[in-house]
């Protein structure tokens, strides 16, 4: 929302300050607003959120409320494979019960 402003200033000020924006080709406002911003700063843009919670829209679908220890527990596995240099075994098969 814009909203007007009145502002006081010498004279000889205003004037220099509107050649110069004539001699930039904008208007007093402009230059005026400008000064300000540039005084300010830019604002810092807000952190997208999948940046914090490394947010993915690729992959499969997770449920970490249910699954969170099994992907926990899969996680610190493939890190102690990692970290010791061994490979994975084979899944043994089942035994079904009937």
């Amino acid at each position: 929302m814009n909203a007007r402003m009145q502002i006081t200033m010498d004279p000889d000020m205003r004037r220099r300050a509107q050649a110069k924006a004539a001699e930039l080709g904008i208007s007093f406002a402009e230059y005026i607003r400008r000064l300000v911003a540039g005084d300010l700063g830019e604002r810092k843009p807000k952190a997208d959120i999948s940046i914090v919670f490394d947010l993915v829209d690729e992959g499969p679908v997770t449920d970490i409320a249910r699954d969170k220890d099994k992907m926990i527990g899969e996680a610190v596995w493939q890190d102690y494979l990692r970290k010791t240099g061994r490979k994975p075994r084979r899944a043994r098969p089942t035994k079904s019960r009937r």
